[in-house]
C-alpha cells in the first residue's frame, strides 16, 4: 500500500491551498464567516478549477477522480477557513454536477456542465422533504409525463445553494408503486414556471451558505432534462451520495487541521501558574487526541475515495469514513473551545464557530444513525 500522494496530487493540493490562503481567506474574513458568500466568490473558485474538478474535460471540467477532488476540498478549507463555502462547493459539485455528468444525455451535459464548471451557474440538489429526511424514498414530490414534458409537484426542504442556484437536480416519484425503482431525477433550471424558491434559512452553523426550501407547482420540465432513465433516480441518488459522503467531508479535516494549528499556537504562548499551558499534561493529551482523530478520519476518507475511484468501494467503506470525520470534527471543536477557555467561547475568536459548523456534519448526507445502520447491515446484523 502506498500512502504517499502522487506528485500531481501534491501539486494540486498546494495550488488550491495557495489560492485559498493568498486570495480567498482575506475575502472570507472581510465579509465575515457568518455572512452569506456571493456569486463572485463562487465564480473565483470556478476560475481556479474548483467547481468542475471531477467533471470530464470534454464538459469543461478538470477530469479528476474523487480522491484528487477531495484533496482539493481539504486544501480549500485549510487555506480559506470557511467550512460553509467548502460545503456549498461540494454540494454543487458532488450532488449536482456529478449526477448530470454521469447520467445526463449528451445535449444536457454540453449545455449545462460548462456553465457550472466555470462558476457562471451555481448548482443545487433537491431531494430532502419535511417528511422524508433519512427515509428519502418516502418523498411525496411527483412527476407525471405529459407529452414531451414532465410536470413536477411537491416541496423540497434544506436545499443548499437554493437562493442563488441556477440549476437544481430534483428527484421525484414517477411511479409510487415501484418504490426505489419509481424515482426519477430531473434538471430544473431557475426561472422555470412553477419553480418557487423560499426565503433563506437561518441556521446554527455553516452560516455563509444560502439555503432554502423550494416548491414545485405544475413545474413543466422538458423530457431532455431527465437524468438517466425513468425509474433510475434511486441509483443516481445513491451514487451521488457515495461521492458526497466520501468527498464532502474532506472539508472538515481541512478545518480540523486549521483548528489544531490554531490551538497549538495558543497553548505555546498562553501562560498560567507561571508556565506555558502546553506543559500541562491534561492540555498536551487533549491536543494529542485532536491529532489522532484528524489523522485517523483523514485516512478513512482517503481510503473510501481511493476505492470509489477504482470502483471497489462498498457502502461500509463510505459510511465508516463519514462517521469518523463528522464525529471527530465535533469532538475536536469542543476540545479547541476548552483549550482556549473563555476566549474560545466568544464569537470574535472564531473558535466557537468551528463547533457550530461541525454540528451539521453528523446530520447532512445521512445521519450518523443511518450510517451505523448501513455498517450493521454489512456486518450481517
Amino acid at each position: 500500500m502506498d500512502f504517499e500522494c502522487s506528485p500531481q496530487q501534491r501539486a494540486l493540493y498546494e495550488r488550491i491551498f495557495r489560492f485559498a490562503r493568498q486570495e480567498l481567506e482575506a475575502i472570507c474574513a472581510a465579509r465575515g464567516y457568518d455572512t452569506l458568500f456571493g456569486r463572485d466568490e463562487m465564480r473565483l473558485c470556478g476560475e481556479h478549477g474548483l467547481l468542475g474538478l471531477c467533471v470530464p474535460d470534454a464538459e469543461g471540467g478538470g477530469g479528476r477522480g474523487l480522491l484528487d477532488t477531495a484533496l482539493a476540498m481539504e486544501a480549500l478549507t485549510l487555506g480559506a477557513g470557511d467550512v460553509g463555502l467548502g460545503f456549498a462547493i461540494a454540494a454543487h459539485l458532488f450532488a449536482c454536477c456529478t449526477p448530470i455528468a454521469e447520467f445526463g444525455n449528451d445535449k444536457l451535459r454540453r449545455r449545462i456542465l460548462p456553465r457550472l464548471c466555470s462558476g457562471e451557474w451555481i448548482g443545487a440538489n433537491a431531494i430532502t422533504e419535511e417528511g422524508a429526511g433519512s427515509d428519502v424514498f418516502a418523498m411525496t414530490t411527483t412527476a407525471r409525463r405529459e407529452g414531451d414534458v414532465y410536470v413536477l409537484d411537491g416541496q423540497k426542504s434544506f436545499v443548499t445553494n437554493a437562493p442563488m442556484a441556477d440549476v437544481f437536480v430534483v428527484f421525484a416519484k414517477t411511479n409510487a408503486a415501484h418504490g426505489f425503482l419509481g424515482i426519477t431525477g430531473f434538471v430544473v433550471e431557475r426561472g422555470t414556471p412553477g419553480l418557487h424558491i423560499g426565503p433563506t434559512l437561518a441556521k446554527m452553523g455553516l452560516s455563509s451558505i444560502p439555503a432554502s426550501s423550494i416548491e414545485l407547482r405544475g413545474c413543466a420540465v422538458p423530457m431532455g432534462n431527465r437524468i438517466g432513465e425513468e425509474g433510475q433516480g434511486g441509483v443516481i441518488f445513491g451514487r451521488s451520495m457515495q461521492w458526497e459522503r466520501a468527498g464532502l467531508f474532506a472539508i472538515w479535516t481541512g478545518d480540523m487541521q486549521r483548528r489544531l494549528e490554531q490551538v497549538i499556537a495558543h497553548v505555546k504562548t498562553r501562560r498560567q501558574f507561571g508556565q506555558r499551558i502546553s506543559k500541562k499534561q491534561a492540555v498536551a493529551h487533549r491536543i494529542a487526541d485532536m491529532k489522532l482523530r484528524l489523522e485517523s478520519s483523514r485516512l478513512l476518507w482517503q481510503r473510501a475515495c481511493f476505492l470509489l475511484d477504482r470502483g471497489t468501494a462498498s457502502a461500509l467503506d463510505v459510511s465508516m469514513a463519514k462517521i469518523a470525520v463528522s464525529e471527530a470534527a465535533i469532538a475536536s471543536s469542543i476540545d479547541a473551545i476548552q483549550l482556549f477557555g473563555s476566549k474560545g467561547y466568544l464569537q470574535p475568536s472564531g473558535v466557537e464557530r468551528a463547533l457550530r459548523d461541525a454540528m451539521a456534519a453528523t446530520i447532512a448526507s445521512g445521519t450518523s444513525e443511518v450510517q451505523r445502520d448501513i455498517i450493521a447491515r454489512d456486518l450481517g446484523l
